[in-house]
C-alpha cells in the first residue's frame, strides 16, 4: 500500500470508531404481518437494534490513530 491509501484507511478507521462510540448501535424497523385473511389485513413495526461494542469503536480508533501516524513518519 502506498503511504496515501494508508493514512486514507487510517482516516476511515477513526471515523468509524468515532461513529460507533456516539451511537452505539445501528436501528432499523421491519414490518411483519400478523393477519392476512382475505381483505382483513394486520401488521406490526418492531424496532430492532444491531449493537456496536465500544470495545470494537475503541479498537477502530486506536488502529486508525497508528496508521496515521505511521504513514505520516514514513512521508
Amino acid at each position: 500500500m502506498r503511504i496515501n491509501q494508508i493514512l486514507l484507511f487510517g482516516i476511515v478507521l477513526i471515523i468509524l470508531g468515532v461513529v460507533a462510540f456516539a451511537y452505539q448501535g445501528i436501528a432499523y424497523t421491519t414490518r411483519e404481518k400478523i393477519i392476512d385473511i382475505g381483505p382483513l389485513q394486520a401488521s406490526v413495526d418492531t424496532k430492532k437494534t444491531i449493537p456496536l461494542s465500544p470495545v470494537l469503536g475503541g479498537l477502530a480508533l486506536a488502529g486508525g490513530i497508528e496508521l496515521v501516524v505511521a504513514a505520516t513518519r514514513k512521508s
